[in-house]
């Protein structure tokens, strides 16, 4: 088996738009099927947003020495794949977010085509890396999205705890989904705001096509992101009902003004 699928918890509240893609592609890689096999046959049904997956997972090995990964994928259509959570995560990422996944390849291949690969990445790469690999995306009432950028925990969760019953957080960064197969209170998502609340929360295919069309280099040169603890989210983690789970400010800290 691929190191570490064994230790992911399926049932875990913020896996579940993954579960059921990622319990087949992880019992596959349980034998002797690659990583990257077990992601393309499981790609083949089309995941969550039932779209066409635009690439095809190969192994690490076919990446040429010297060419930049992201660069790889837009010319080639291939993602190197390791055998590992790392990259199986990833792997449903693009599965489940194909166009988001794609515009992401897309923004970072114009980006080395404009300036190269360096020792740095640069603003724009680096934007685009925290995305891809730690972004969630929030779809909430307004008063809920105001509570966390202005880092104001305990209405966000104590005093507005009802109206996250009208919010969906969807994760999508593979780095942040691999932490969390071991579960710590300080893991934290850049979080996106996503599509605003309307008659009903968005399925993930929906979330696919907005974030897709949102996503914009300028955009993404804003810093667009509130951070949040993901296990402080409501239902997520017993360990949040507790009193003064919200106070530790090693974890939940205090925004800082100018």
């Amino acid at each position: 088996m691929a190191h570490g699928l064994e230790a992911i918890d399926w049932q875990a509240p913020w896996l579940a738009p993954l579960a059921t893609i990622g319990q087949q592609a992880g019992a596959m890689a349980a034998g002797s099927v690659s990583v990257s096999d077990a992601l393309n046959q499981s790609a083949l049904q089309g995941g969550n947003s039932q779209k066409n997956v635009p690439v095809k997972f190969v192994p690490q090995s076919q990446l040429p020495a010297g060419q930049a990964y992201e660069d790889f994928i837009f010319k080639t259509g291939q993602v190197p794949t390791r055998d590992n959570l790392h990259d199986f995560f990833n792997g449903l990422a693009w599965i489940h977010f194909p166009l988001t996944k794609k515009r992401l390849n897309q923004l970072q291949a114009e980006q080395i085509e404009e300036v190269g690969i360096g020792p740095k990445r640069g603003a724009v790469r680096d934007a685009l890396t925290v995305f891809d690999e730690n972004a969630a995306f929030l779809q909430a009432p307004q008063p809920l999205w105001d509570a966390l950028a202005a880092k104001d925990w305990q209405k966000l969760f104590v005093t507005l705890r009802p109206m996250w019953q009208d919010a969906q957080l969807v994760l999508f960064g593979h780095a942040l989904l691999e932490k969390l197969v071991y579960p710590r209170k300080a893991v934290t998502a850049h979080v996106y705001q996503a599509e605003p609340a309307t008659d009903s929360i968005a399925s993930i295919g929906r979330l696919d096509d907005w974030v897709a069309a949102d996503l914009s280099v300028q955009k993404l040169a804003t810093k667009p992101f509130a951070h949040l603890p993901v296990l402080g989210v409501p239902g997520w983690w017993a360990q949040n009902e507790a009193a003064g789970f919200y106070d530790d400010t090693s974890v939940f800290r205090v925004k800082k003004y100018p």
